[in-house]
């Protein structure tokens, strides 16, 4: 189990290092695209796409699926040993799966701080004002409902007839 565990930590970094790589630059993929497509088919120069950067969870799995067997054979054929299970196999799938997806969460959200740095302070700022305000007109309602139910309870009633009385009335009883 400690092997397992140290290779699923050890994948994680992996699939991060591996998605940051080809969010750089993506000339492997371009490679492995003009090679299998035609000139019409080929991706346009403008185009970031690599084997796991801006691609589905079902293209990665498959891409990073074929790239650890791949692995697995070769290490299989030069160290005779069997440490090439399947459990280490299915670890260091998922770690790197969710190292890329843990390094496209953080990549995003550095973009999205970036963006809204300038406009954050501005945001926490009418926030706060927008509370202070609540606040200060919870205080006026409470006081006002006060006043109102003082009003309510000093105004008289007038004597209605009791129920029973009614009933009499309409000569129900």
């Amino acid at each position: 189990m400690g092997l397992e565990l140290i290779i699923f930590i050890a994948a994680i970094f992996f699939g991060a290092f591996l998605y940051w790589r080809e969010s750089r630059g993506n000339g492997l993929y371009r490679f492995f695209n003009k090679v299998f497509n035609s000139k019409e088919l080929q991706m346009k120069p403008t185009d970031k796409k690599g084997f796991v950067y801006q691609q589905t969870f079902l293209v990665r799995l498959i891409f990073i699926g074929f790239l650890f067997l791949i692995g697995i054979v070769i290490t299989r054929f030069l160290i005779p040993i069997d440490i090439a299970t399947i459990s280490i196999f299915a670890s260091m799938i998922v770690g790197t799966l969710a190292g890329t997806y843990l390094a496209n969460f953080v990549f995003k959200s550095g973009e999205v701080i970036e963006e809204k740095s300038d406009s954050l302070e501005d945001i926490v700022h009418d926030t706060i004002e927008k509370g202070k305000d609540f606040i200060e007109d919870l205080k006026t309602k409470d006081a006002e409902v006060v006043e109102d139910e003082k009003e309510i309870k000093e105004a008289p009633k007038k004597e209605e007839k009791s129920a029973r009385e009614r009933l009499k009335d309409k000569g129900l009883l």
